[in-house]
């Protein structure tokens, strides 16, 4: 295209370009407005714009061999007048990458100096025989690099129809736009990023609430048997690492707490742990649970959701009875393990996530593998570090210490006074055997708080005794014996009413009086009481009582 000698560019429009650039928090819009402008002026054949990005696609690039940076140019916009020529209309041509250092864009990119051709006819033709072959009216050449916060963020390239000798001010309007445009960039990502990690936040305080609601955690891991001590010393080792762990045990053994405490220690402790129970996600909707949606991707998809995966980037992700994951979900699910990588249903991006995974299960993986119903490489993934929560059964030394602990939090919550944990009820409780593990045992203990009236607990356990409610002057056990028509000798039923009396004292530590005393457990007066205890000749060392307790009463006498 041939330009008048007399033209001479005006730049009001680039004045107003600056304006609108400045309004903008797009990145793409800001690199839209820049390109259109700059080429509805009519000296400008076409432009292009390079920004400074790490390598994506390495492997096919045909400049590889050149480039010795992790990070390159990469062609984000080009445009020019002539529509029929989509060479220079696409950003998958020949120059879609280039190395920083290599030919003048790259030069311009490495060096943040800007370069000026005034007639590349005159100076440089022979570097520019390709260009010039397809439009032989080019003549000036202006490429200036982005330049914000002594960062270089990317290059723009400019063609001209006339000698940029005839523009005086050409550029010096290009390299301070050029500027304006990095500092638009610049401020553009700083407020993407600020986006970002606000619907971060949001998306993590969505899933932590969530959490809260569900989870009953009482706190660190308690315990001193041997078991509970070489636990801790496996979740001290391997904590700081960043390994794939697989809990193993029974349910209700406190394998989630296991993995809270695993993530607290490790380097990530600082970001949030996302939990997943991977038993009570429909079929249908796991990969949308795990890696989200887009809106509009299945019936029922009306916004977009973010995953488990996306909550949990940079911290921890915990997969509660991993052993449930369908099988044809274990294939996607590992390839984020392997990679990082992973999209939204609906959405063709690829997505990029950095997670730990903490894995946990009932089950035995090894028979599920052999069965087919568990992939053998997702399991070796995930148990690189296997640890066994091992049951209550195993480690009854550690009750009295739980049982204390719940029964304090527990009378905490309920705003209770705490009751006494005599020695009777520690043997009753080592005593069981305990099928549901901790968390039945948290389960007894709170009933038992709601249910005691004076201070004396009781806990109900199947095939105890004290599940029997005592009533006034003998057992439930008489009046069924009654309903039976069993009959029983005078001497029978002293027996069982002094065995009664023995087991009240006991409840209530040998306190007599008071609310919280074995005369309101039976519902006597307590010099009712005191005489049964003298006719019966009930002695003080023929009661089991915490000797702790009443050495703490007679302190305080």
């Amino acid at each position: 295209m041939k330009i008048s000698q007399g033209y001479q560019p005006e730049f009001e429009s680039l004045q107003k370009l600056m304006l609108q650039m400045s309004r903008e928090r797009s990145e793409k819009k800001i690199l839209k407005l820049l390109s259109e402008t700059f080429v509805a002026r009519p000296h400008v054949a076409f432009l292009r714009i390079w920004l400074v990005k790490t390598g994506d696609d390495c492997n096919d690039c045909n400049k590889k061999h050149l480039c010795r940076n992790t990070s390159c140019l990469h062609l984000v916009s080009s445009v020019t007048k002539e529509q029929g020529n989509k060479e220079w209309q696409s950003i998958n041509g020949e120059e879609r990458r280039i190395p920083l250092g290599f030919s003048d864009i790259g030069d311009v990119a490495l060096s943040g100096q800007g370069v000026r051709l005034d007639n590349i006819q005159k100076e440089k033709k022979h570097l520019y025989e390709n260009i010039l072959r397809q439009n032989p009216d080019l003549i000036g050449h202006c490429i200036q690099p982005f330049v914000s916060k002594n960062d270089i963020l990317g290059v723009i390239s400019v063609y001209t129809w006339i000698d940029l000798k005839r523009i005086e001010r050409a550029a010096l309007w290009l390299a301070t736009l050029a500027n304006f445009t990095a500092s638009a960039i610049d401020n553009a990502r700083a407020f993407e990023e600020i986006r970002s990690l606000k619907g971060r936040l949001e998306l993590e305080n969505r899933y932590l609430r969530e959490e809260i609601d569900h989870i009953r955690s009482f706190g660190d891991i308690i315990g001193i048997s041997p078991p509970i001590v070489n636990m801790i010393k496996q979740i001290d080792n391997v904590a700081p690492t960043s390994a794939s762990v697989l809990i193993l045990g029974e349910s209700g053994t406190g394998k989630e707490l296991v993995a809270r405490e695993i993530h607290k220690r490790s380097t990530r402790g600082n970001r949030p742990m996302i939990g997943v129970n991977c038993a009570s996600i429909p079929g249908e909707l796991y990969e949308s649970e795990f890696f989200g949606h887009k809106k509009g991707a299945f019936t029922g998809a009306i916004s977009d959701r973010a995953g488990r995966f996306q909550a949990a980037d940079g911290g921890t992700l915990f997969l509660d009875e991993v052993g449930e994951i369908p099988l044809t979900m274990q294939g996607k699910l590992l390839r984020v393990l392997q990679e990082g990588l992973y999209e939204r249903i609906g959405e063709e991006k690829t997505r990029k996530v950095d997670v730990r995974i903490i894995a946990a299960t009932n089950r035995n993986l090894e028979k599920e593998v052999a069965a087919g119903s568990f992939r053998k490489d997702l399991y070796y993934r995930l148990n690189v570090f296997p640890i066994e929560v091992v049951p209550l059964r195993e480690r009854k030394k550690d009750i009295p210490l739980l049982a204390r602990h719940f029964l304090n939090i527990v009378s905490g919550k309920m705003n209770l006074p705490v009751p006494y944990l005599t020695e009777l009820n520690i043997r009753e409780l080592m005593n069981y055997d305990w099928p549901g593990n901790v968390r039945e045992l948290q389960n007894v203990v709170e009933r038992a708080v709601i249910t005691s009236k004076s201070g004396c607990i009781l806990f109900y356990l199947p095939g105890n005794s004290s599940k029997v409610k005592h009533d006034e002057g003998g057992l439930r056990s008489l009046r069924e014996a009654q309903e039976s028509k069993t009959v029983f000798t005078e001497k029978q039923i002293n027996t069982k009413i002094r065995q009664n009396i023995i087991f009240a004292l006991e409840q209530c530590n040998g306190k007599i009086y008071g609310p919280n005393g074995a005369a309101s457990l039976l519902g006597l007066r307590p010099t009712t009481l005191t005489s049964r205890i003298s006719r019966f000749k009930i002695k003080k060392d023929e009661l089991c009582l915490d000797q702790r307790v009443m050495s703490q009463g007679k302190k305080h006498k």
